[in-house]
Formats: C-alpha cells, structure tokens, sequence
C-alpha cells in the first residue's frame, strides 16, 4: 500500500489532471454546441463564416488596421476566436444595411453588439484612446 509523501503526490497529481481533464471538456463542449446546426440548418459558426465570406471585399485596410487594434485587450489565445465572432457579426450588420462598404460606424456598432458586456470597459477604453467619441453608440453599451 502507498504510504506518506507518496501517497500525497499520487492524490495530488489525480486532482489536478482531473481538474485539468474537465476543463479541457468544458471548452471542447461548449465548441461542440457552437458547432451544432440550429432550426435553419446552420449552426453558429457557419453563420459567422458566411458573414465574413460574403462581406470579405467591403473591408478596407483601414478597417481592418482599426478592429486589429481593437481586438488587441483580448488575450492571444482567444483573438483569432474573438475577431471571427465580431467581423461575423459586422458582416451581418453590412449585410442587413446593405452597405457598399465597411467602415467605422458599422465596426464599431458590430464590435459592441458581439462583445460581452463586462468587456465594454476595455472597447470604451481604446475607444477614449483612439479619440473616437461613443455618445452615437451609447444605446448600444
């Protein structure tokens, strides 16, 4: 039988691969359900890549310089995440408002629709930073 220091080490590497292991499946689950095709036939994701796709040639570089910075708070693990959700979710404004092109007003509108709100702090941040004024997004925080 494990006995003394052992023993502890043992227990203590099967909590933290346990507690590792979960956390893993979380992520994975929550991608899983991201993933899963909604009324339409379409899931979330296939949403967003449709939205990005259809509006790929309204963007200009200067748009893309400004949700590049914009996006730059969120950690870099997650950017490339974050920034396919939001250029979705301005695509779907673009589209919806039939727009010639992307620019500043619609990035901005779409960047704080896709974004949790206890995140707004950092957007009003570079915002104030960028010496863009928020009173025409207000509404929308």
């Amino acid at each position: 039988m494990l006995e003394g220091w052992f023993l502890w080490f043992i227990l203590f590497w099967v909590v933290v691969l346990i507690v590792f292991m979960s956390i893993g499946g979380f992520f994975m689950f929550r991608k899983f359900l991201k993933r899963m095709p909604k009324e339409d036939g379409k899931s979330d994701m296939d949403w967003e890549e449709y939205y990005v796709d259809e509006t790929k040639h309204l963007w200009k570089d200067e748009e893309k310089r400004l949700l590049d910075d914009l996006v730059s708070p969120v950690p870099e693990l997650f950017r490339d995440v974050a920034k396919q959700k939001i250029a979705g979710k301005i695509g779907e404004l673009a589209l919806s408002e039939k727009a010639k092109q992307i620019d500043q007003d619609i990035l901005i509108r779409g960047y704080i629709i896709a974004t949790p709100k206890k995140d707004h702090k950092f957007l009003r941040k570079k915002l104030t930073q960028k010496n863009i004024s928020m009173k025409p997004y207000e509404h929308l925080f």
